[in-house]
């Protein structure tokens, strides 16, 4: 009986297992044969050049060169050891960092995975010698982004990186792979849709040891479109070279159409360091250094204007008839409310409008302040767009604060008191703007009133850019922008002028000095925020000094690129 169960079990077991097979061989079989046949295709992907980028000029700023660079294909690994010894002798780079990258930038068995970027041709070849030993190594020939002024126009222009896991989500459904370069940053980050090339690659047959059998299919990959910047490399180059590495920012605009020509923000940083394998030492060190240089503070800073923010308050008080140009204050040098003293920076006597614009008078507009009050100050701000983004195509711009009143308590808790009124007038207190801000509020000021829209492209792919071509009116009357402009241009030509450095046979140069409170332990931030007319177009620019002192300082760098910009006819 024992024998006989036996029996019926053995014989159970093979008819198991024969129906087993009839599934695998007859049911399953076309899904094993596709799998097999897949395991023996292996897609090769070809990653699509980038678009240049160019000033208005026709300079290249941003290019492209071969690059080398050795994948790995999960799926297709032998022996793992064995795999990443080799590697490391071959390329001279440590075992354990290559098996930290392998792991970090996987993503699916099937996704090629770079551990090294744009390796020397030598090693290259080295590689594909051998790879008849390791089906899961690929050499690809890819691109690697370049920045042949380095430093010049970084901020304006950014960097590229690949796309991480993080973002790898974000960017899936724009055709982006583990492979792809991804804007980091500047033109490279908001354009990079138009930048970026479209991938191709080809499909091959290989056998058992991942050698090529045939070529199954092939689909070039396409070349993204170029951009033409707005920039002017000359104008950049004067730009840097004023500036040296002082903190701040300056800024160059065209006033009739926003057109932005130089732009830079210190410390700079060379891109191509962030780029660059070799350099990530480099690179490290620039997110984290304290000074924070990949900041653009032209855009994405914040800062008190100082006595820049006089020009609206001068603005308002004339367009709401609360003053002429010829009301007189008399300033001894300080404005006493209750017990506490609002200083000046020294006793001016009695001053008009056009000459407490031109002496930078706080008295003056403490006064303006109490006349107009904290709503009608904020009303006037905001019709010039400050503590608003201008929307220039950069990426990560500020809004900048404008302070409300009614916001004011909510937030403090606290009663709106006179000494707030007393610091909002002379941009300080909450107020806070970005340098762009104050440059588009100067151009609308130089041009009675029309407002433009700042943008650094010109064209993409050949074709002009039409997006910012509009400007909007602040429905203030022209009159009440020329009296103000006679005091802005008596800052200039005034001898007892804050920016009386400015002054020059060559050059018409209008503007206003600002000096703003930051810390008590730091310098004050210095300004110069001012328009030209030079013989080819119309500017309005600003410099601005992080922790620069005195306004004269600001001045003073602002008088050697306006006479150097116009020297040159750039302007």
């Amino acid at each position: 009986m024992r024998l006989k169960i036996i029996r019926i079990i053995v014989v159970l077991a093979f008819v198991l297992i024969a129906l087993d097979l009839v599934y695998v061989q007859a049911i399953k079989g076309k899904y094993y044969f596709e799998l097999s046949t897949n395991n023996r295709i292996r897609v090769v992907p070809l990653e699509g050049k980038r678009g240049r980028i160019y000033d208005r000029n026709g300079t290249v700023l941003a290019e492209n060169r071969v690059a080398y660079n050795v994948t790995i294909t999960p799926q297709a690994i032998e022996d793992q050891d064995e795999l990443f010894a080799f590697l490391s002798e071959s390329l001279g780079v440590s075992r354990d960092l290559l098996t930290r990258r392998y792991r970090r930038k996987k993503h699916t068995p099937f996704a090629p995975v770079v551990v090294a970027e744009d390796i020397e041709r030598e090693k290259a070849i080295v590689i594909e010698e051998n790879r008849f030993r390791f089906p899961s190594l690929l050499v690809e020939e890819g691109y690697k982004r370049v920045y042949p002024n380095g430093e010049n126009s970084a901020h304006i222009l950014g960097y590229v990186g690949k796309v991480n896991q993080a973002l790898m989500q974000r960017y899936k459904k724009y055709g982006y792979s583990p492979l792809s370069d991804v804007g980091k940053s500047g033109v490279e980050e908001f354009y990079d849709l138009n930048l970026r090339g479209e991938a191709g690659g080809y499909q091959i047959e290989v056998n058992s040891r991942g050698q090529q059998v045939r070529l199954l299919s092939i689909r070039e990959p396409t070349r993204g479109g170029d951009i033409m910047l707005t920039i002017d490399s000359r104008i950049q180059a004067a730009v840097m070279d004023v500036m040296e590495d002082t903190p701040g920012a300056v800024i160059v605009m065209d006033s009739a159409n926003g057109e932005v020509l130089g732009l830079a923000s210190f410390p700079d940083f060379d891109p191509n360091a962030l780029v660059d394998p070799k350099r990530s030492k480099e690179a490290g060190g620039l997110f984290s250094d304290p000074l924070a240089p990949l900041i653009n503070r032209a855009v994405s800073a914040r800062f008190p204007p100082g006595s820049v923010f006089k020009i609206p308050v001068a603005i308002c008080a004339l367009d709401t008839g609360k003053i002429t140009q010829k009301t007189t204050f008399h300033c001894p040098g300080y404005h006493q409310v209750g017990g506490i003293r609002f200083g000046c920076t020294y006793p001016h006597g009695d001053q008009n409008l056009i000459e407490a614009i031109a002496h930078s008078c706080n008295v003056y507009f403490y006064r303006l302040g109490l006349l107009l009050g904290a709503d009608l100050l904020h009303e006037y701000a905001d019709k010039f767009g400050l503590g608003r983004k201008t929307h220039i195509d950069l990426p990560y711009e500020r809004s900048g604060r404008i302070p409300n009143r009614t916001q004011g308590i909510l937030s403090r808790r606290r009663p709106w008191y006179t000494g707030d009124t007393l610091n909002f007038v002379i941009g300080q207190g909450d107020v806070l703007t970005t340098p762009l801000q104050l440059v588009r509020m100067m151009a609308t000021v130089s041009r009675d009133g029309v407002e433009v829209a700042p943008h650094v492209i010109k064209a993409i792919g050949g074709v002009p850019l039409t997006k910012y071509d509009y400007t909007r009116d602040v429905k203030i009357p022209k009159e009440i922008f020329e009296k103000t402009k006679l005091g802005l241009r008596a800052t200039v030509t005034d001898y007892t002028g804050t920016a009386h450095e400015l002054d020059n046979d060559e050059l018409f140069v209008a503007g206003k000095t600002g000096t703003a409170q930051s810390s008590p332990h730091k310098e004050h931030h210095a300004w110069f925020v001012g328009y030209a007319q030079g013989r080819e177009k119309s500017v309005a620019f600003c410099v601005f000094l992080e922790h620069g002192g005195s306004s004269h300082n600001a001045v003073r760098l602002a008088r050697e690129l306006m006479l150097r910009l116009n020297r040159e006819g750039l302007i």
